[in-house]
């Protein structure tokens, strides 16, 4: 066959998925995730600071209850005590999260697996789409296990001082919530490393949305800024997993995930359209 045939040919099927279809993108996106190391230590990491962090911090909160000037602090607790509960570990533990989602997609730019990637699936966005989808997959199973064991964990520590249960109102909500909060957030920075492609930059992005703009807006003064605040990513979807928000919310759980699933939409397909239009 003559170059100018194989060409051709080539550009015939260009807009074809592999052998296997969509499954068959799901099967080597999985391939791909799980066989890289760093997927499994990051995950190891992220049950062991997200779990140890709140046991840790629930039991020394429990066996200093009555110490002085202490009583603002457990009032604030036993509003509630599921949100401080989840808020101990994962204040840390996402930040496994995001630079994980980074890693899902820079990694294959910083090797070049992307090429090969791209050269078996031409179209990029089901290549994209394959990625999120097997990514959240996995996020959900292991979010969910984490969150429903930080709050058996933190739940006994603290039950002598503020019993607490999954019936209680808003608790299994916020549990359940914690587990889409991390999975979000593991597209949201998948999404952003797909904009940016290179690691450090990425992280560094990502971990500036969580943690350092929500610090600058929050000292905006007059009403706008609380406004601002309230719909910025993290600050949004950390409601989810609040089993009572504090009365000057201006979200609701549900409407404060909604807008950070919107936020992570919105990244996700600016990732693809400029996926499908950039060399990798």
């Amino acid at each position: 066959m003559t170059a100018r045939a194989s060409g051709a040919h080539a550009a015939r099927n260009s807009d074809r998925l592999p052998h296997g279809g969509f499954g068959g993108l799901l099967l080597a996106e999985w391939t791909k995730i799980r066989s890289v190391r760093s997927t499994l230590w990051t995950l190891i990491l992220f049950v062991v600071l997200t779990v140890g962090l709140t046991a840790g911090l629930t039991a020394l909160i429990a066996a200093n209850w009555n110490a002085p000037h202490s009583a603002a602090r457990n009032a604030t607790i036993a509003a509630d005590p599921a949100g401080f509960i989840f808020g101990a570990g994962i204040g840390l533990g996402q930040l496994t999260i995001c630079v994980l989602g980074v890693l899902v997609i820079t990694t294959e730019y910083s090797t070049g697996v992307i090429r090969a990637s791209l050269l078996a699936v031409p179209r990029r966005i089901p290549m994209l789409v394959a990625k999120s989808a097997v990514f959240a997959a996995l996020l959900i199973v292991v979010a969910e296990i984490v969150a429903f064991g930080s709050f058996f964990a933190g739940s006994a520590l603290l039950h002598s001082r503020v019993p607490v249960a999954l019936g209680d109102p808003g608790v299994t909500r916020a549990t359940v919530g914690v587990g889409l909060y991390l999975t979000v957030l593991g597209l949201f920075a998948l999404a952003i490393g797909a904009l940016i492609r290179h690691t450090a930059g990425a992280i560094a992005a990502v971990i500036g949305v969580v943690l350092v703009v929500p610090i600058l807006t929050g000292l905006l003064p007059g009403s706008w800024g609380a406004h601002l605040n309230a719909y910025l990513p993290e600050q949004a979807g950390a409601l989810i997993y609040q089993a009572r928000p504090a009365a000057s919310a201006l979200l609701s759980p549900w409407q404060g995930f909604g807008v950070f699933c919107a936020w992570t939409l919105v990244l996700l397909v600016a990732a693809g359209l400029l996926l499908s239009r950039r060399d990798a």
